[in-house]
Order: structure tokens, then sequence, then C-alpha cells
């Protein structure tokens, strides 16, 4: 099964380790750090135009999502239930 998140972004739902809302980035001295190591081995991905409302940990990429992260669970937890 698939996630589509956001923009012409998908993602096998195998890959997903986590869906975060985007205000972790700031409470978060932990999730900061996270980010940041990712950034320096380029492996985050900001996906289309808008602000991102949200973070998507895979197992190989970080993603920004403009889709909340509310929606996002909802769309894993769909496939975790009928996958």
């Amino acid at each position: 099964m698939y996630i589509h998140l956001g923009g012409e972004k998908i993602i096998r739902a195998a890959e997903l380790v986590a869906i975060f809302d985007i205000s972790i980035e700031q409470s978060s001295k932990l999730s900061k750090q996270f980010v940041a190591e990712s950034r320096k081995r380029k492996t985050v991905e900001t996906i289309g135009e808008e602000d991102p409302k949200s973070i998507v940990v895979t197992e190989n990429k970080i993603y920004y999502s403009p889709i909340s992260s509310s929606t996002l669970k909802k769309r894993a937890n769909h496939f975790a239930a009928n996958g």
C-alpha cells in the first residue's frame, strides 16, 4: 500500500516510521538535532510550495509535508487496518 504525502510524493506504507506535527520541531531539542543531522546527510525533502504542517519520517528520508499530521495518520491507519 502507498500513502500520499502531498504534491506528487507517494511513499510505500511499509517505509513509514513516524508522523509528527510540525510544532515538534520547535518544542523538542532532540527532534531539532535529528532533523539537523538528516539535513547534513541530505535526506530531508520539502514537498510542494506550501508551508509544511507535518514531518514524516521514513526508513531513508524525512519529508516536510503540507498535509496535516492528523490527516496523514488517518491515511496510514486506514492502510494498516486494510492492508
